[in-house]
């Protein structure tokens, strides 16, 4: 098709229809600091393709890769070894080029994938039924909220402490549409979690309490007295997983009695690809199923008595009238949800537990040794794979200094939290199975001479 740009005659007849003056009353939802005012300076006007490839190349070499260097970075994205066998078979054609069908029942074999996924993101979260995947984490964790909306009819959620202020900051950004109040805390540098606040917060206008497991520091806490307090005041708790592989070797929120399980897939064959395309994990118990966003797919028998699968319930807009929608969610994850479905496969439950075992036990060893280092202490005595310390300085710039030594050392809280002072010294390292006994070593060095 060819391309035909418009002409300002075609401009002006649409924004006539429209009702608007200018292109830029299209945009007065967007902040004005956030708004450029002409065109960016640096940038040439125009480039040959050439040249624009070399300048792009030249770019990319700047980067520092996490195969590259050793590295501690955690706090929702994480290195894990992916096997090759994920990469092949996902650039299968019938795989890599298919959309979410729109006549699902032809699509047999994407239908099959997506059951074994729900299945498996069932059986991973502890709950009755999954569905097909959300776009990620942090949308998953809205939908999950306005989901405890329709069915308390309550417009109040109360969010952890502990929960990832990314996801904190997605849900407000929603809420401004649709009137939920968010009550929202900041963590504190300690190992002591918010559970006891939180129960005391639930009263009759409450919807939901979200809780993340294990938590921004990665502690982690028995989530069912949060679950027994939210149900005695016919409130629903939510529980956020960012690191699936914990689930190998922790129990999983959704036999602490957690209404709704969601997180973030990526650890199980998603690489961390500079922060997407991810998949997002969502979990109900049954009774609630009508309400969940998404799709969910189904197995049954045809008219000769075969085995098939359908599409069994789709509440997005798309699909039935807009006010009966549950979410404006027009599809799934399809392509990272078979990345993760067929690592899952590869793994099985026993692999996917001494993955987590060896994701442990490598954090244990590593928490020890720089914990040795002259003035850093161990915030989190318990955790799975992930840990915060406390430097005797502020932690930005000690990350920075690292990184110039090529040690991707971790993420300073002050960077998720800035200006909160009490939390500027505040570390979180996470270790998986890619990080080596030596990597920890050569962190452990650096540290003591930039500390010193």
């Amino acid at each position: 098709m060819r391309y035909l740009p418009l002409t300002q005659s075609d401009r002006e007849a649409m924004l006539g229809v429209i009702g608007a003056a200018s292109i830029d009353d299209l945009f007065v939802d967007v902040p004005e600091a956030a708004r450029l005012d002409g065109p960016i300076h640096d940038l040439p006007m125009h480039a040959s393709e050439m040249a624009v490839e070399r300048h792009m190349s030249a770019l990319a070499r700047k980067n520092l890769t996490a195969g590259e260097a050793p590295f501690f970075l955690g706090c929702g994205a994480y290195r894990h070894h992916v096997p090759a066998s994920v990469d092949h078979l996902i650039q299968r054609g019938e795989f890599l080029t298919a959309y979410t069908p729109y006549q699902p029942e032809i699509a047999q074999g994407t239908l099959q994938m997506l059951f074994e996924f729900q299945t498996q993101v069932a059986r991973l979260l502890g709950t009755d039924v999954a569905n097909a995947s959300m776009y990620d984490g942090s949308t998953a964790c809205w939908e999950a909220i306005g989901m405890a909306r329709r069915i308390t009819k309550r417009g109040k959620a109360i969010l952890s402490s502990g929960l990832h202020p990314h996801y904190v900051s997605v849900a407000k950004t929603m809420a401004k549409f649709t009137g939920d109040v968010l009550e929202t805390a900041t963590p504190s540098l300690s190992a002591d979690t918010d559970l006891a606040t939180l129960i005391a917060a639930i009263d009759k206008d409450t919807s939901c309490v979200v809780v993340q497991y294990p938590d921004i520091l990665g502690r982690i806490a028995d989530l069912t007295p949060l679950a027994d307090a939210c149900h005695a005041n016919k409130a629903l708790l939510i529980a956020v997983v960012t690191e699936p592989v914990a689930l190998g070797a922790i129990k999983a929120p959704g036999e602490m009695d957690a209404d709704i399980v969601v997180g973030e897939g990526q650890s199980l064959g998603v690489g961390l690809q500079f922060g997407g395309p991810y998949v997002g994990l969502f979990g109900c118990k049954e009774k609630y199923v009508r309400q969940m966003p998404g799709r969910l797919c189904g197995e049954t028998l045809d008219a000769d008595g075969r085995r098939g699968f359908v599409l069994t319930l789709s509440t997005r807009e798309q699909h039935i009238r807009r006010e009966k929608a549950t979410s404006n969610i027009c599809t799934n994850s399809g392509l990272c949800a078979l990345a993760f479905s067929i690592h899952m496969t590869l793994l099985g439950e026993k692999g996917l537990r001494t993955l987590a075992e060896i994701n442990h036990h490598g954090a244990v060893a590593a928490a020890a040794r720089l914990s040795q280092v002259p003035g850093v202490e161990l915030v989190t005595p318990t955790f799975f794979n992930e840990f915060t310390l406390k430097l005797p300085q502020e932690a930005r710039p000690v990350v920075r200094s690292l990184a110039e030594r090529g040690i991707l050392a971790g993420v300073s809280l002050g960077r998720l939290y800035p200006g909160e002072a009490s939390l500027a010294n505040g570390l979180v390292v996470a270790v998986t199975e890619t990080t080596s006994a030596e990597d920890v070593e050569t962190l452990a060095a650096a540290l003591e001479e930039i500390l010193a």
